[in-house]
């Protein structure tokens, strides 16, 4: 994984030309020839003066949510000294698009993850994983027959918090298209597991030739979103090749959600 800054949240300022963080574990390892490794779609949310990123650790036989922190004051003078990475998933479970909510909810840290085709959401004392201690938890939101979203939904980025509820934007696969692209919906804020309402339609998806075209075409696949003011920027992969953001009104957003969208 690299690290690049910029200063107007548009245009890169600042790209490492060495990668910050590399697979160490031997979960991250190849275990199979000709199959693939590594640590794959990061999410990144700042709690508690840390900042902790979740991500997919594949080692060619298995996917599995797995999470990682730094000090932020070691992020902010890129002294890349990371936490040891923990599995969050019980080995044999196929785990992808895990996410860290940026504040505890009553008490607990509350993650995202994707066991399967459906968001699951779990609350945990500790971020300690192990021995009989995997994430669990209760379903979200799973792939609706009748929508866009019919074969698969998954976390984009890390939820927001509003005064409507935690924004939380998602990506979605509709076959036989078999294509990539994104919503949001609002959480209650008391209570994440309760869903308040969800946009029906894409909020966007592949349009442009470098989202269409690639290694993986017609895709857009967000895992970052930023709040600077009253502007969202959502960063994502297109097509597997490129980097991408789009901005939206917050305050629209939220509003077109509660409007427009349904439970």
């Amino acid at each position: 994984m690299g690290f690049a800054r910029s200063q107007d949240g548009f245009y890169i300022v600042e790209r490492s030309h060495q990668p910050v963080y590399f697979p160490r574990e031997v979960f991250e390892q190849k275990s199979v020839a000709g199959g693939g490794n590594g640590c794959e779609d990061p999410r990144i949310s700042r709690l508690e003066g840390r900042f902790y990123m979740c991500y997919t650790a594949h080692d060619g036989k298995e996917a599995r949510a797995t999470i990682t922190s730094i000090s932020h004051e070691d992020f902010i003078d890129k002294n890349w000294v990371w936490e040891k990475p923990l599995l969050m998933t019980e080995p044999g479970v196929f785990d992808k698009d895990a996410a860290i909510f940026p504040e505890k909810i009553n008490g607990k840290y509350a993650i995202f993850h994707r066991p399967g085709d459906s968001i699951w959401l779990d609350f945990v004392d500790e971020l300690s994983f192990g021995e009989g201690k995997w994430l669990k938890g209760v379903e979200v939101l799973k792939p609706r027959p009748d929508k866009w979203d019919n074969a698969r939904v998954g976390i984009s980025s890390p939820p927001i918090k509003t005064s409507e509820g935690w924004l939380v934007l998602y990506h979605g696969i509709k076959d036989p298209e078999h294509a990539y692209k994104a919503s949001a919906m609002l959480l209650d804020l008391a209570d994440p597991t309760r869903l308040r309402a969800i946009y029906n339609e894409p909020l966007f998806e592949a349009i442009a030739k470098y989202e269409k075209e690639g290694p993986v075409p017609n895709v857009i696949f967000p895992c970052g979103a930023v709040a600077v003011g009253d502007e969202l920027f959502v960063y994502y992969g297109g097509a597997d090749r490129v980097v991408g953001v789009c901005t939206c009104n917050i305050e629209e957003l939220v509003s077109d959600i509660l409007k427009e969208g349904s439970l």
